[in-house]
């Protein structure tokens, strides 16, 4: 298991270089300047991470309410990630458009833009992360 300064240094790595990547290429895409999509990837990311506290706690609730249980099937994590995707959505496009003085629809396939590289983003980054730093292998206690 990954002591708690290694989850920090993963968190704080995918950050970074997540924005040092998103930034240009978003800038470069979309034709905005370099400093809009900054802060934009800025603000998104500080939405996203304020979204999935609030999210999950509220969902990890309801669950309890509703089947006594916060334990997810294959089906409820598919409608777990689905609802918290669009709930993301619904708080950045606003944002988005507002902020960059284009329409709710450009602002729409931009979300879906930054969703998409993100998704892909965490994977590769996951994998190298798990190359360069593998996770320890568990100490069992021995049996007297």
């Amino acid at each position: 298991m990954r002591t708690t300064k290694d989850r920090i240094r993963h968190t704080l790595g995918f950050e970074v270089i997540g924005l040092l990547i998103f930034a240009p290429l978003a800038s470069w895409v979309f034709g905005f300047d370099l400093h809009l999509m900054g802060v934009m990837a800025v603000v998104g990311s500080i939405i996203a991470t304020l979204w999935n506290y609030v999210y999950n706690l509220l969902f990890d609730h309801a669950m309890l309410r509703l089947r006594g249980d916060v334990r997810k099937t294959v089906p409820l994590r598919v409608f777990h990630a689905l609802l918290f995707e669009g709930g993301l959505l619904l708080l950045f496009m606003p944002m988005i458009a507002w902020y960059l003085g284009i329409t709710l629809w450009e602002a729409f396939m931009m979300d879906i833009a930054m969703a998409t590289f993100y998704l892909i983003y965490a994977f590769v980054y996951n994998l190298i992360y798990d190359q360069v730093f593998p996770i320890p292998q568990p100490t069992r206690a021995v049996q007297k």
